[in-house]
């Protein structure tokens, strides 16, 4: 599967963007988003699946996470971004278990990355 994601850019603190996810094919149980900030480790940020949303506690309640199964398309809108949100942010599909859903090991495929800058 491909995995398109688009939507980065540069904004100032307390913006919003919306980052776009679009992929080949919809056979997955799991579509979300994973961000890694410079120097850091990848992070899991927010996933659906089976008409649920799960969210890392640092974008909960900012970042909302949805899914348009028509269009083959993820999204994730962000607001009241912080400079500590500045990462490149990857798409990501799998069917990962319980234990798995928030781990990078839990999504076989990853789209190639999409980069957001947030000033301070």
């Amino acid at each position: 599967v491909q995995l398109q994601a688009s939507g980065g850019g540069l904004v100032q603190a307390g913006g919003s963007l919306r980052l776009t996810c679009v992929a080949s094919e919809r056979t997955f149980r799991s579509y979300g988003w994973f961000r890694q900030a410079p120097g850091k480790e990848r992070e899991f940020v927010a996933a659906v699946f089976s008409g649920n949303r799960i969210y890392s506690e640092s974008v909960k309640d900012r970042f909302t996470i949805s899914r348009d199964n028509a269009r083959n398309t993820l999204y994730l809108e962000m607001h009241t971004l912080k400079p500590e949100d500045t990462a490149v942010y990857f798409c990501v599909a799998g069917n990962p278990i319980l234990t798995t859903r928030r781990a990078s090991e839990g999504y076989r495929h990853w789209g190639q990355g999409t980069l957001v800058t947030v000033s301070s």
